[in-house]
């Protein structure tokens, strides 16, 4: 590749993109939403939940059943509170770990002058458990964290991405990359106005899925992205 782009700060999804969980918190969505009488499968739950605030993702996934929005809310409410019991249990026995060369990554961006930041769908409780299990911490191993409890609205609305830019002192949109595995990291980067948008094909979906949603690049591994984005020093 020989056209690199100058960018400032990256902004990466959590879970699928750079810490792999075996789905555990959209295989818990799936439970606490099918304990409520639906038979969603785990393609339905990845597909339309997948990246987003996990209260709309229930919305989200349920509301095809529904002919009531009053019933549809009251079942989401029940759904969302029982997801939260069961990934906290599931929590509490999962062992993750970052994908492949990720930590090195981020050293590697941040001593060349880039930012990391990490946003995510979960709220802080359930991100800041993530982050323990592997003794990640903001400020030494990345830049900020930005999670659906830090912003009004959340993806694919630009909140997280524009409180990321803010807490990593960068005003020019275009000099952000946004990276996600699914198609709402995708629409929430152009949302913003990110000067770059990737999709990563080792979360939530596929590539052709992910290609619905036009980023800029698709790739296989955040190790690409040493061929894509330009080193500031």
């Amino acid at each position: 590749m020989t056209d690199k782009h100058y960018i400032s700060l990256i902004v990466f999804d959590m879970a699928g993109t750079t810490i792999n969980e075996n789905n555990v918190v959209y295989k818990s969505l799936q439970k606490a939403i099918n304990k409520v009488g639906h038979d969603f499968s785990l393609d339905t739950v990845l597909l339309i939940g997948g990246g987003k605030e996990k209260l709309q993702a229930v919305r989200d996934i349920m509301k095809s059943a529904y002919t009531s929005t009053e019933e549809l809310e009251n079942d989401a409410q029940t759904a969302f509170a029982d997801f939260l019991n069961i990934l906290k249990e599931a929590y509490s026995m999962l062992e993750v770990s970052a994908y492949e060369g990720t930590l090195a990554l981020f050293g590697y961006l941040r001593e060349h002058g880039i930012k990391v930041a990490l946003n995510t769908g979960y709220n802080k409780k359930t991100a800041l458990s993530l982050l323990e299990k592997l003794a990640w911490k903001e400020g030494e191993t990345f830049d900020a964290l930005i999670t659906a409890d830090d912003v009004t609205n959340s993806r694919p609305a630009p909140d997280m991405i524009f409180a990321a830019m803010e807490k990593c002192g960068i005003s020019n949109v275009k000099e952000v990359a946004k990276v996600g595995d699914s198609i709402v990291d995708i629409a929430e980067g152009k949302s913003a106005g990110c000067g770059l948008t990737l999709g990563v094909t080792t979360g939530a979906q596929t590539a052709e899925q992910l290609n619905t949603a036009d980023p800029d690049f698709i790739i296989d591994s955040l190790l690409e992205l040493k061929d894509i984005v330009a080193l500031k020093n």
